[in-house]
């Protein structure tokens, strides 16, 4: 007989508050990690949703009545005394002060300087996620014209974008050469993270520190590749489960909508959207005839932000 345990389902809230800043519990003592830093939550009860278990949990710890939550990541994590299949959704309305029902200390962090220590093992891994964009760019200077992407691109940067894969297949070398080293002193100047599409070089790879895998090379990994930071374009269950098992850190899941780019061509809509992302362990981006407006639409089903092109060049037009 196998001695592998059936994972325990943990229903656990990231609360962020308007500033962006996330709230930390810790564990107390008598429990296992005692003194640990954890995001607040806890096992589902017998015939609990994840919902109605987040909203239980945080009520008895926290004092507060949350006003919805959206599903984020499922990941599993096997520590010593239990297996574990956590159930991640982002609060962003409450109603009540937060306080500290059971005792326990609390801390509200920005995701760039959470210093709490020692991180529970299973809540390492979030930080990451909480320090990806909630808007991933794709370039179209081969559309726009060079300087007029890089003018448009300013702007983005400058109202805070902090995302932007680089993506310009047919592209002479040379010509996509000088747009990279723009690009890229443009990105490091505003702090935004910059990850180059597949379709190029792994120079460029490595110069930029992520890669963005098309479809077909995701397919082809075997491996998570060597970087920093790695994503993925995914368009089905199969695309996106290779994702996940690879380790990349993030993906694009689409076309949610119908796109300029491909005329007469469904999307698979945000209820295929849903169905797809749910199981999904790293966070997903929905992709396809989307714009920074519809990120709201986009996390009520489970995506982490949107990621969009024509978006840049409707505004600039």
């Amino acid at each position: 007989m196998s001695g592998a345990r059936a994972p325990i389902d943990v229903a656990v809230g990231v609360l962020v508050r308007a500033d962006g800043a996330v709230l930390f519990g810790q564990r107390l003592a008598g429990k296992p990690y005692a003194g640990w830093w954890e995001f607040p939550g806890g096992k589902l009860e017998a015939g609990e949703t994840v919902t109605q278990a987040l909203a239980r949990e945080l009520h008895e710890e926290l004092g507060i009545a949350i006003d919805g939550s959206s599903r984020w990541v499922v990941r599993e994590h096997v520590y010593p005394h239990a297996h574990v299949r956590l159930h991640f959704h982002r609060i962003e309305s409450w109603r009540h002060e937060v306080r500290p029902r059971e005792g326990q200390a609390l801390r509200w962090l920005r995701p760039d300087a959470i210093d709490a220590a020692p991180l529970l093992p299973a809540a390492i891994q979030v930080v990451g996620w909480l320090r990806l964009a909630p808007l991933h760019a794709i370039s179209s200077a081969s559309e726009l014209g060079g300087a007029r992407f890089l003018d448009a691109l300013d702007a983005r940067l400058a109202a805070g974008l902090r995302m932007l894969q680089l993506r310009e297949p047919g592209m002479p070398e040379q010509r996509f050469d000088a747009l990279f080293r723009a690009v890229r002193d443009r990105c490091e100047r505003h702090g935004a993270r910059l990850m180059v599409n597949s379709v190029h070089p792994a120079s460029y790879w490595l110069a930029a520190g992520g890669v963005h895998l098309r479809a077909v090379d995701l397919m082809r990994c075997e491996s998570r590749p060597p970087l920093r930071w790695v994503g993925a374009s995914c368009h089905d269950e199969a695309e996106l489960a290779h994702a996940c098992a690879i380790g990349a850190d993030y993906a694009l899941l689409g076309p949610v909508l119908p796109t300029a780019s491909h005329p007469g061509a469904e999307g698979i809509g945000w209820q295929r959207f849903e169905q797809i992302a749910a199981p999904a362990s790293i966070p997903v981006y929905a992709l396809g005839g989307l714009g920074p407006a519809d990120a709201t639409r986009a996390r009520r089903a489970g995506a982490h932000g949107v990621a969009f092109k024509r978006a840049i060049e409707i505004d600039h037009e």
